[in-house]
């Protein structure tokens, strides 16, 4: 059996394109052996595992709408920090609830 130093010496009395065609395929060998330890090793770790359909129930947090047309508009921030899940992480989803106007937008043209 040849040990690496002799295979090595082997492949040098090649010629150049049998030589480029063992450094990629060693290239892409080693490129899979790490690649499928990362998929074996998230798969088994669960770190592809789906259990929630989205944010707010993976979270636990429910809608919470503030009229930001009520007199207290800037205090939507501070009764979003204060509600009663003080420990889940804030979440503020902003709703726009004003009429769309009746003016058209015009195209915008860039020169070149």
């Amino acid at each position: 059996m040849k040990t690496v130093f002799q295979h090595i010496e082997h492949i040098h009395g090649k010629p150049h394109h049998i030589r480029k065609q063992v450094a990629f395929s060693a290239a892409f060998a080693v490129a899979a052996l790490i690649g499928l330890s990362w998929l074996v090793t998230s798969t088994a770790s669960g770190a592809f595992a789906l259990t929630e359909s989205s944010f707010a129930d993976a979270s636990g947090q429910g809608v919470e709408v503030v009229d930001a047309k009520s007199p207290n508009q800037n205090l939507a921030g501070a009764a979003a920090a204060f509600s009663d899940e003080a420990s889940a992480p804030a979440r503020i989803e902003i709703v726009d609830t004003a009429p769309a106007s009746g003016k058209k937008a015009e195209p915008t043209v860039i020169p070149f």
